[in-house]
């Protein structure tokens, strides 16, 4: 059988080199860990955060806690940790992030934001990734 894509370590890993980096480069990522209670609820990690743009290279929250929100809760949490420009990727195949990436770049940056389509690094065979940029807080 023929298997397309990448696989997991054997170890059950799956692309840590940014969860790593997250942990490692203080100077240049910020890890978070989202929790509501004792639960564990979402993470981000924020890198090139002394760079001109920041880049949320990673965000997630666990489907029980979507439509309540703490997704937006997170985003203004981090966003207003490191105050300037941003941008956040997204695919278009995913409804939920669109709608939900947008409703965030309108709160974070009213009117300001903008959103382009990049070609995936390395991987022509994927469609391109959407891109949010906006500034924060909005000048």
């Amino acid at each position: 059988m023929t298997i397309g894509g990448q696989l997991p370590n054997p170890d059950g890993t799956f692309r840590k080199e940014r969860l790593e980096a997250a942990f490692t480069d203080a100077a240049d990522w910020a890890p978070y860990l989202f929790s509501r209670g004792e639960h564990p609820v979402g993470f981000a990690f924020v890198r090139a955060t002394r760079g001109p743009i920041r880049v949320l290279n990673s965000f997630f929250v666990v489907r029980a806690a979507r439509q309540a929100g703490v997704g937006l809760w997170a985003v203004r949490e981090v966003v207003r940790r490191h105050p300037g420009e941003w941008e956040v990727a997204f695919q278009d195949d995913n409804p939920g992030a669109v709608r939900f990436w947008r409703r965030a770049a309108e709160e974070l940056g009213p009117g300001a934001w903008r959103e382009e389509r990049r070609p995936v690094p390395d991987r022509p065979d994927l469609a391109p990734d959407a891109w949010i940029s906006f500034r924060y807080p909005d000048p």
